[in-house]
């Protein structure tokens, strides 16, 4: 008898047995449909055993095979979830099936859709630059139809939502369905030559990066923004892409992949790009996930979860911004997606690039130490574009108005007589943080969570922006009855305001995820700031990664000083990274920047060595503290997190695991159990329980043998869960 050992999306850390008559070892890896209780679910074959620890006459038979051909995945990528399994201590069906499109993970096929569509002489006869600038989609789409017939298919790995404007072209005749009898494409250019020379410090990094093809190799890029880090990237994989290789490129969030994109789609126009984020539907990430699966997709450009996809040529692994804690997944599976591409790559045997202007302090650790090959890209790649220079304006010797400066507005007033761009960054949405009465000193406290709800005045709504819990704006405060209530705070809609008033004249466009929630409303917006059509850009940190405005001139940071407030030990690292990030966006062309940082604290060594564009100093400052406060990257850390409907209840959990622990703890530091920083969320009061040790083998160890007791203890009023390499504590 053929055993089958199933992979299934529960949270039990095991594998289920099912009969399989006539599955051999060339299924394992396949998807198959099982029953399980009273319904049915898709799961994955991760092996074959000839005997079962259950009793032959209970086990049930797999239902159906749905990957008959080949299996969907290979053996190394289950080794991949096999290491994810081990080192994040999370049930191995969970992290194989989320790591599937959810259009994969049906008990039903998805219908496969095989049409083509091919340009017609209309089509043929209308010129790209004739349709407008913002008309991203249509000058996308009519390009690639002009290269050749492609399949719906291949249309969504091209352009999320092309159906609306593939619909268009055929009403208007542009285009029409392609016959068996169309004539194959003659094959097009795989790259497009650098319009770019490259500076001697980045020929330096891509005659370094391509010896390096074949083999594991950890890379550490650290350029300063606008050395021309994705210029490197780009050059790196030519030989890569040219030789039919793939390469898979990791940005911490769906607002860089537009840009990103169209960068790589110019430079390889004949080469097929697949996107994987959060911005597509279902159909249009299986549809993106098989390209890459199968080996079409030469490209894939991915948030988080693209690192799990499977790319059967996959020849380097590049993560942008590294240091960005969009990579840490912070719910269910809690992963780190630079970390596991660092151990994919290993099993692989490829190498690996990590890129950003302000690297991680563990990877930048870890370059010193020469566990990492460093390159470092220290003059910006434009001859003419210099660093920005940055400037602190001593809030407590101005009077703010709505939050601004007299020497900041001055300097935007002088930008818009100039005809330049200015960029005003403050790192909250919404109109303001808080509405509070100064009567009875009432705030707006989100019933649900330890936080406030954020006043969206012209929704005239309420909103938790950790919950999404939302009311009406009272017309009176509920405890005293005063009408008189005040927004408390600024957010990026109280700023749009206020300039607005301001500058009646100027074009003002707000960007945060409340303005870019619509669909394609980031690529738009985008196209507005290049052409021309924005004076001042308000936003938040969606604004402060990897885009290239080259009219920007200025930039405003207004209420820098929060983080300096946290307890936090990475707030004023994530604090500086996020300063050097926006200030780059300021002088990348001809023109010179100008950053303008208003604080109270003019005199804090972050502010001064962001003077002097100095992260290695200020690494070296950070180092040393975490030296001595034992803290990442001198130690190893976990969390344990609970959450019950009562706080006492998690604390107690925690404390009988504290004493479960402690037979087991050598070299082990044990934490007493406290609230969480945001002891309630949605509903559920949360605690947590800090595990500290100098060796991450003597730790790894350790919960392995602690984790088998805890599911024990917690009973079914608390649900727990472990943070391995915790980002917030």
């Amino acid at each position: 008898m053929t055993i089958a050992k199933v992979a299934l999306d529960v949270p039990l850390n095991t594998l289920f047995d099912y009969t399989a008559e006539g599955v051999g070892r060339d299924y394992i890896g396949a998807r198959v449909v099982v029953p399980f209780g009273r319904r049915h679910q898709v799961g994955v074959i991760v092996g074959l055993a000839d005997h079962s620890e259950h009793p032959a006459a209970k086990l049930k038979a797999i239902t159906r095979i749905l990957d008959d051909a080949s299996p969907l995945l290979s053996q190394q990528m289950l080794a991949l979830f096999s290491f994810c399994n081990s080192y994040y201590h999370h049930p191995l069906g969970e992290i194989i099936l989320a790591a599937l499109p959810a259009a994969l993970r049906k008990t039903v096929a998805p219908k496969q859709k095989i049409a083509r569509y091919q340009i017609t002489e209309e089509g043929l006869a209308i010129s790209i630059d004739t349709l407008p600038t913002r008309a991203t989609l249509k000058r996308k789409l009519l390009t690639e139809l002009k290269n050749g017939a492609l399949s719906a298919q291949e249309l969504a790995a091209l352009a999320p939502g092309y159906r609306a404007v593939l619909r268009e072209f055929l009403q208007l005749g542009w285009a029409s369905t392609a016959h068996a009898a169309t004539p194959t494409p003659p094959a097009r250019a795989k790259t497009v030559p650098s319009p770019h020379a490259l500076t001697e410090e980045q020929a330096l990094a891509v005659q370094t990066l391509q010896g390096q093809f074949g083999h594991f190799q950890v890379s550490l890029l650290h350029g300063i923004t606008g050395s021309g880090k994705t210029e490197v990237y780009l050059q790196t994989i030519a030989p890569l892409v040219a030789a039919g290789q793939q390469v898979l490129v990791l940005v911490p969030e769906i607002n860089l992949t537009p840009q990103l994109e169209q960068i790589f789609r110019s430079r390889f126009p004949g080469t097929a790009l697949a996107t994987l984020h959060s911005g597509l539907n279902d159909t249009e990430r299986a549809a993106h996930w098989q390209q890459a699966q199968q080996g079409a997709a030469q490209i894939v450009l991915g948030t988080r979860l693209a690192v799990f996809t499977p790319m059967p040529a996959l020849a380097i692994i590049i993560v942008d911004e590294e240091h960005d804690a969009s990579f840490k997944q912070q719910e269910g599976f809690r992963y780190s997606a630079r970390d596991v591409a660092i151990a994919r790559a290993k099993l692989a045997n490829i190498p690996v690039l990590l890129g950003s202007a302000t690297p991680a302090l563990e990877s930048y650790y870890n370059a010193l130490k020469g566990r990492y090959q460093l390159l470092t890209l220290s003059r910006r790649a434009v001859d003419s574009a210099a660093l920005p220079e940055i400037k602190l304006i001593d809030t407590r010797r101005y009077k703010l108005a709505e939050g601004q400066s007299a020497p900041l507005v001055q300097a935007i007033q002088t930008r818009l007589q100039r005809g330049e761009q200015s960029l005003v960054f403050i790192n909250r949405r919404g109109f303001a943080p808080v509405l509070a009465c100064g009567e009875c000193g009432w705030a707006s406290g989100c019933p649900r969570c330890s936080s406030r709800l954020v006043l969206h005045l012209r929704e005239r709504k309420l909103r938790c922006h950790h919950c999404g819990h939302e009311t009406a704006v009272p017309v009176h405060c509920p405890d005293c009855g005063n009408q008189d209530l005040k927004a408390v705070g600024h957010g990026t809609q109280r700023v749009e305001d206020a300039l607005t008033r301001m500058f009646p004249a100027a074009r003002i466009l707000r960007f945060d995820r409340d303005s870019t929630r619509r669909k394609n409303a980031l690529e738009g917006m985008l196209g507005e700031v290049r052409d021309g059509s924005v004076d001042i850009l308000v936003g938040t940190q969606m604004l402060a990664k990897g885009h290239d405005f080259p009219n920007i001139t200025l930039v405003c940071v207004l209420n820098a000083d929060g983080a300096l407030y946290s307890a936090d030990f990475r707030a004023s690292e994530r604090l500086f990274a996020q300063l050097v990030q926006v200030a780059g966006r300021a002088g990348r062309a001809s023109t010179p920047g100008e950053v303008l940082i208003q604080t109270q604290f003019p005199e804090h060594p972050l502010f001064q060595n962001l003077l002097s564009h100095d992260y290695a100093a200020y690494a070296q400052i950070l180092l040393t503290e975490r030296k001595q406060a034992g803290f990442p990257p001198f130690a190893h850390l976990t969390l344990l997190r609970a959450e019950a409907t009562v706080l006492s209840a998690a604390m107690e959990f925690l404390e009988r695991a504290r004493r479960a622990a402690e037979p087991l703890a050598a070299d082990i530091t044990l934490y007493d159990p406290v609230a969480a920083p945001m002891a309630r969320l949605a509903g559920k009061e949360r605690a947590q329980l800090l595990v500290q040790s100098a060796s991450r083998q003597k730790l790894q160890t350790f919960l392995g043998l602690w984790l088998t007791s805890l599911s024990t203890l917690a009973g079914g009023k608390v649900r727990w869960s472990i943070d391995i390499d915790p980002l917030d504590l």
